[in-house]
């Protein structure tokens, strides 16, 4: 048989792109006759019953806005057994044949294990982090590099004119994907990232070649969860408060960072913590295009029953993988395009 009625919700943080996704599976789920309905705020709104009918109309002109029309936040809908009864009684009961989960590590773990339970799950990759596994790119991260990007170009003219030293500090817990990209896109002179720590001797030995051969400012790019090696390797968290998944507020790193510099060095240290812009306003042009083909290529999925799967892009081709193997690890930054990185700290 046909499906006639699928869910679609958006979990976790923010992102450039969810609602291109979200007018990709919409719209052509229209053209199969596919009713669509978005829950509200993530799994939070499958266990409430908040949801909004999705069609041609409601999605028009979507393509372009950031942030998520169905709203979104990190609930764990597996915290306990009622909670589980109430998401796979509530699937039931709204008649639903398929749940397109749109989110990162949290959100499509989620989704993994009730896939398992026996609900028909298909999972879209999201995050700026870019460190879901089993796919090459995820929307929003090259929107979150080319903001990162701009700030680091911004950066470097007030450097350069007051001698300074420009430390940026951008997203990424486990991964240092944003940092290595736009460090080198912005030509940084030195980039902290969770996969290869660096040492605040190793930086001012950078920071002293520069000086010595008469480049009196540089830039340095930290990826909010890197960690100081001198500080036992351990990332440094903003607030002690944590989401439904147990992961604490991180950042305050170019903070410490900049101290420690200030005190080898003697040279004036400036932090620029770009936060949430990253992950806000108008997705590029790229996460637009990547973003309405994953939608489109979850549809797919869902007329072919291929349930407990996620869209990923290899190369320039999009296929599926397990969901539970594209949960199971972080992707996370490699040693050859470190090495990239690593040959301009200088």
């Amino acid at each position: 048989m046909s499906i006639k009625k699928i869910g679609i919700l958006t979990g976790g943080g923010d992102c450039p792109g969810l609602n291109a996704v979200i007018r990709a599976v919409t719209k052509y789920s229209e053209l199969h006759n596919i009713e669509v309905i978005g829950f509200k705020d993530g799994w939070k709104g499958l266990l409430d019953k908040r949801y909004i009918d999705l069609n041609h109309k409601s999605v028009s002109g979507l393509i372009h806005k950031g942030g998520t029309i169905l709203g979104t936040s990190r609930t764990n809908a597996l915290k306990d057994q009622e909670t589980i009864d109430l998401v796979i009684n509530n699937f039931s009961h709204l008649s639903l044949e398929a749940l397109v989960v749109i989110g990162g590590e949290g959100t499509l773990t989620v989704g993994s294990e009730f896939h398992k339970l026996g609900l028909p799950i298909i999972g879209v990759p999201k995050t700026i982090d870019n460190d879901i596994s089993k796919t090459d790119f995820t929307f929003g991260f090259d929107t979150a590099v080319s903001i990162a990007t701009e700030a680091i170009d911004r950066l470097h003219t007030t450097a350069e004119s007051h001698n300074r030293i420009m430390i940026v500090e951008v997203m990424g817990r486990h991964a240092g994907w944003i940092a290595t990209y736009a460090g080198i896109a912005g030509g940084a002179d030195a980039v902290l990232i969770p996969e290869f720590p660096l040492s605040v001797e190793e930086i001012t030995k950078i920071i002293e070649k520069r000086k010595a051969a008469g480049k009196l400012f540089s830039i340095i790019v930290v990826a909010e969860g890197a960690p100081i090696v001198e500080q036992q390797k351990q990332s440094f968290v903003h607030k002690k408060i944590k989401d439904d998944f147990g992961r604490p507020r991180l950042g305050g790193i170019a903070e410490q960072l900049a101290q420690k510099l200030e005190e080898k060095l003697n040279i004036e240290c400036r932090v620029t913590v770009l936060g949430y812009v990253q992950r806000g306003g108008t997705p590029s042009a790229a996460d637009r295009v990547l973003a309405t083909r994953y939608g489109h290529y979850a549809v797919d999925l869902v007329l072919k029953k291929k349930f407990g799967q996620m869209v990923c892009l290899n190369g320039t081709k999009l296929s599926s993988v397990n969901l539970k193997e594209a949960t199971t690890s972080l992707k996370k930054v490699n040693k050859e395009i470190w090495d990239v990185a690593k040959t301009f700290f200088n």
